[in-house]
């Protein structure tokens, strides 16, 4: 905060200091309208013009983190890290076209442990309503509350995390919503052509029987028993896009399949879906599986380029976390934890709007005073010009967000009060 506060103001950082402190801390605005406005000011850019899906992609990203007493933080795993630790994970909805993406709702994971301690909780300002949820439920509640309010997008994209739950793909299905999302190796199908058995003939006495049967000679196989049986031949090497050095290609075999999970509690089977195995040449095994509720008649590669689309997703978090520090929040609170990511990725979808503006697409440039497309100003109409010592101590890219920041959030701390008997300076509280 302090090197946005003298982007801002370096004459008087000392106060903007402050109020950006207040600001993200304590003041009580909300981040689902600052983010819902941002989702209207971005969108129309994002998807000028063109007829291709929009995707709904659901993620959850971790942010290591020291000590006990930060909201949410505990010993789980944190993909940053790549094993378990002391993070904090937070679940994210991005929106996703053919041109750029952007996360549009974030909320922090509370763990078992956080929501049974009431008094850390309490001390964290974590909502006294709030129940514990797992991250499948927190995602399909934000996707429900998208959609709820017109968000566009007819297609969630979604990792093993989520794909694999059963109930996550059906509350999908629910709404009238596709999918594609990662499974895991043991998942179990029904082939085509394979299936339960039907309840069991009725005799004419008691209940009549309604659940599906299996027996010895009919039970379902695991996504990775089914890849390891298909024909060579199954295999087609297919390129999705091009990457910093190389195209992206692999392997892929498409099949159609029913999910078995517990079918045996319900009376008619599940319908049928696409499975997608990934399998790389170099690989001694398939390494990633896919559901997809997509057309039956859609072409493989389209089904792979819809896979793939989750991917986005990460770009956006490597930029939100490397150029605007949202993971680099320092303080505890529940309020200030959604407030600092939702500065973060408003003034993320801000450069976002520009690059496209210039056609530049989704592809990243260097950030900088010189890439301004007009001249920029402070709330009150005079313009944005970087001091000396500042730029000395502070990346380029800070004058970029704290530009955004100064537009779009029209900051503005009250004046400074002196006592003109003592050397001794009295602020007072300053707002926003």
């Amino acid at each position: 905060m302090e090197p946005l506060a003298a982007a801002l103001d370096a004459m008087h950082v000392s106060a903007r200091h402050q109020a950006l402190q207040q600001f993200i801390a304590d003041s009580p605005w909300s981040d689902e309208t600052v983010l819902g406005n941002v989702q209207s000011w971005v969108l129309p850019r994002m998807d000028s013009g063109h007829k291709g899906r929009v995707f709904l992609i659901a993620d959850d990203t971790g942010m290591p983190k020291a000590g006990t007493h930060s909201v949410g933080v505990a010993r789980q795993y944190c993909g940053q890290l790549g094993k378990t630790d002391n993070c904090q994970v937070a679940v994210s909805l991005s929106l996703a076209t053919e041109q750029a993406s952007l996360p549009i709702k974030y909320r922090l994971y509370l763990p078992q442990v956080w929501i049974d301690d009431k008094a850390r909780c309490k001390q964290a300002g974590v909502p006294g309503d709030l129940t514990f949820l797992t991250k499948p439920q927190i995602s399909l509640l934000q996707i429900q509350q998208a959609k709820a309010v017109g968000v566009p997008g007819d297609v969630v994209a979604a990792d093993a995390g989520y794909g694999d739950d059963t109930h996550y793909r059906d509350g999908i299905s629910a709404l009238g919503l596709l999918y594609v999302v990662g499974i895991k190796p043991g998942t179990t199908v029904w082939a085509d052509g394979t299936g339960p058995l039907p309840p069991k003939p009725w005799s004419g006495r008691g209940k009549k029987p309604t659940r599906l049967r299996r027996d010895a000679q009919h039970l379902p196989v695991s996504v990775k028993e089914m890849a390891l049986s298909l024909p060579s031949s199954a295999y087609r090497k297919i390129t999705w896009r091009e990457g910093t050095n190389t195209k992206l290609s692999s392997r892929f075999a498409a099949v159609r399949v029913s999910a078995a999970h517990r079918d045996y509690l319900g009376d008619v089977p599940r319908d049928q879906e696409w499975l997608l195995i990934e399998w790389p040449s170099v690989e001694p095994e398939p390494t990633k599986y896919f559901f997809s509720t997509l057309p039956a008649d859609i072409g493989r590669k389209q089904l792979v380029h819809a896979v793939k689309s989750r991917g986005r997703i990460e770009r956006d978090y490597q930029e939100l976390k490397q150029e605007f520090g949202l993971d680099n929040f320092e303080g505890r609170s529940w309020r200030g934890f959604h407030h600092h990511a939702t500065l973060c990725i408003t003034a993320y979808a801000f450069l976002i709007g520009q690059r496209l503006l210039h056609g530049q697409g989704t592809k990243k440039t260097p950030f900088g005073a010189r890439n301004l497309p007009y001249p920029l100003v402070t709330p009150h109409g005079a313009p944005v010009r970087p001091q000396r010592h500042v730029l000395d101590s502070i990346p380029t890219l800070r004058w970029y967000i704290a530009a955004a920041l100064a537009q779009m959030m029209s900051i503005h701390p009250r004046r400074t009060c002196k006592r003109k008997d003592t050397k001794k300076v009295k602020r007072t509280h300053n707002t926003v």
